[in-house]
């Protein structure tokens, strides 16, 4: 086997599947990895991501996975936007939604090309065994991706590229091939902490750490339940994900716009109305999201982040969507809608004190202080991973 041709013809293959970035790093290139999970995990910053938790003992080692794999591929696809993704920032009438998950799937577009490339190896090799994984295996990618040279691990936790920024889908090949593997990329972040001090939340713990518990993404998509309403003010009109602490770093003003035609946004998606997703069904929810990510999370949990959304919007307008939200045959839905007419009834409470020349703080009951959503009311993690 002619492992230097084979390098060179897999880049180019690679490039011609619309990957991005390639890199190749031994099955034992990232061994803190593993460490840093386990911390993470008994400080309960996983939340309710409970199969993070029981298959930890897969996730932290590529051998445990699979005791076979010499080298693993590390691919990385861009799909940077053409817009900024703050842009909605001051409009609460309209929904927010994390860039990742305005085109199509990028489970399906990469795990099919993946396989593809796959396929081109073996039979380039003439040997060896392969499996891909993109994202929903026990795969510890962006500690492989930093191993392979393609980008490091930001301050915000996820992979930062100097020529693609935050905007890079990543993918796995698994091999038994004994490949040469790439240098390991050098931390870039200097003494930035933009990334940092843009969440909404508070969800860093330090540079490097996050609690997911208290990360927007984790609140809106992952959490089945109601969301603690020490949060819901700073959700303001993000209703599916968040991208913040991507959207800042100042490594994304290298990044060309993603030309690949599945992550290019739908049109409905970039500008949603809050109200429109409000009046949502199961089944108008399905045909909205087919073929989105979005799909997997359900309507009622879709609705119950466009519900405080609409707490958040500031508008009377908001006031009669909500109302029929808060008859609507979910609890979770019913739930929040009810918060956000709360939430409205308190800013227009507000805002005519505001006008009359009150000091509306003054209404504000003994102890209410302490059920705010400044940071002094929310817990701090006890150790940082």
């Amino acid at each position: 086997m002619d492992t230097n041709k084979i390098l060179k013809d897999l880049n180019a293959k690679a490039a011609a599947l619309g990957f991005s970035a390639i890199g190749i790093a031994p099955a034992d290139a990232a061994p803190a990895a593993g460490a840093r999970l386990k911390t993470w995990l008994a400080n309960g910053c996983h939340g309710d991501m409970l199969w993070m938790a029981e298959k930890a003992d897969r996730r932290e080692s590529p051998r445990a996975l699979w005791s076979e794999v010499r080298s693993i591929i590390m691919l990385g696809m861009s799909y940077a936007p053409a817009l900024d993704p703050l842009r909605h920032a001051d409009h609460p009438e309209i929904g927010v939604i994390s860039v990742y998950a305005q085109g199509q799937d990028y489970h399906d577009t990469i795990k099919a090309r993946l396989k593809t490339l796959a396929r081109w190896l073996l039979e380039a090799a003439g040997e060896g065994e392969v499996k891909v994984f993109v994202d929903t295996a026990p795969v510890m990618e962006k500690p492989f991706a930093a191993a392979a040279g393609i980008g490091w691990q930001g301050k915000h936790t996820n992979l930062v590229s100097r020529e693609h920024g935050s905007w890079l889908f990543l993918g796995a090949i698994y091999t038994t091939l004994e490949l040469t593997p790439d240098a390991p990329h050098a931390d870039r972040c200097g003494s930035c902490d933009a990334c940092q001090r843009a969440c909404p939340t508070a969800a860093f713990t330090g540079p490097y750490s996050l609690d997911a518990r208290r990360c927007i993404s984790y609140l809106t998509i992952e959490l089945k339940g109601p969301i603690p309403h020490e949060f819901r003010r700073a959700i303001g009109n993000r209703i599916y994900g968040c991208d913040d602490c991507l959207a800042v770093c100042p490594w994304n003003r290298f990044a060309k716009a993603s030309a690949e035609a599945a992550f290019q946004p739908r049109t409905e998606l970039t500008t949603p109305r809050l109200a429109e997703l409000a009046a949502l069904d199961d089944a108008g929810f399905r045909q909205v999201f087919a073929g989105s990510p979005i799909k997997r999370v359900g309507r009622d949990r879709f609705v119950r982040n466009v519900a405080i959304a609409l707490g958040n919007s500031g508008s009377t307008d908001a006031m009669p969507v909500l109302e029929r939200l808060r008859e609507d045959a979910s609890d979770l839905v019913s739930e929040a809608a009810g918060w956000g007419l709360s939430a409205l009834a308190d800013d227009l409470e507000r805002v005519r004190g505001e006008r009359s020349g009150d000091d509306w703080r003054e209404q504000i009951k003994p102890g209410d202080e302490e059920h705010g959503c400044g940071s002094e009311a929310q817990p701090q993690a006890e150790r940082t991973v």
